[in-house]
């Protein structure tokens, strides 16, 4: 019985011992996961990101209207006579104000791509943060080009949509609906603008590659063309064959990059 008994004892025998129910190992926890957000989480941090970036918009409008009443002038310019009217009584201070705040989301920019991608990189792994993190700095870059190029584009859009006008109809523009024109052309180019780092992200987690990318050429060129005319305000030529030139241009070169990067 002695020897039946020690079988039985762990450490004895050959076979390994069950381990205790009560003392059981932690779970395996992956390299880098070790914080599991939860979705309240999640949506205070996407309340801290949006609080920090309305701030940052907020601080960078008041610089816009110190600069307004210039920047107002730096736009008029292009028109003809270098003067529009006023048809409402608060509209000067409405136009004013909505120059401080896209000159503000402008300047304020650094900070909306640095909160983006603060809240977005904890998602990422490590080699993809490595991956992504030098595209950063060129999605300002192509945010100022979009700006400059709709700047040279503005004088020929309004060229174009004021040959239209004649004895009869009277380039008189208001204020209001020039402002409105020039703020969307100003942003639209400037967003447009970023698609490339959008390729890049989504090529570094394998949802596209340049393959797939040259595959559908055609059908990305009918997307650009027609997201191109659509999103140009005031309906002249120009803006879309500019903006849609730009776009396919950066296409071309983001599939050239990934396609070097071995994707």
């Amino acid at each position: 019985m002695s020897d039946a008994d020690a079988l039985l004892e762990p450490g004895v025998s050959g076979r390994p011992a069950a381990p205790d129910p009560e003392v059981l190992p932690p779970p395996a926890v992956a390299p880098g996961d070790e914080t599991v957000m939860s979705l309240v989480d999640h949506l205070g941090e996407l309340r801290t990101r949006l609080f920090r970036s309305i701030l940052a918009v907020a601080a960078c409008s008041v610089v816009g209207f110190y600069f307004a009443v210039p920047i107002r002038n730096f736009l008029i310019e292009p028109l003809p006579g270098d003067k529009v009217q006023v048809l409402g009584i608060g509209d000067a201070f409405v136009i004013q104000m909505k120059i401080s705040i896209v000159v503000g989301i402008i300047l304020a920019m650094p900070v909306l791509l640095y909160q983006l991608w603060a809240f977005v990189s904890p998602g990422l792994t490590p080699g993809e943060r490595r991956s992504v993190r030098p595209w950063i700095p060129m999605a300002l870059l192509f945010f100022a080009i979009g700006v400059v190029i709709a700047y040279v584009v503005l004088p020929f859009a309004i060229t174009f949509l004021f040959s239209f006008t004649d004895d009869v109809l009277v380039a008189q523009p208001a204020a209001g609906p020039y402002f409105d024109f020039v703020t969307t052309l100003f942003l639209v180019f400037g967003l447009i603008m970023e698609f490339p780092i959008l390729l890049v992200g989504l090529s570094r987690v394998g949802i596209v590659t340049s393959a797939r990318l040259r595959a559908s050429r055609r059908m990305i060129i009918l997307g650009i063309s027609i997201f191109a005319a659509v999103a140009t305000p005031g309906g002249d030529l120009v803006s879309p064959i500019v903006l849609g030139g730009t776009m396919y241009i950066l296409f071309e070169l983001t599939v050239l990059f990934i396609r070097r990067t071995g994707r």
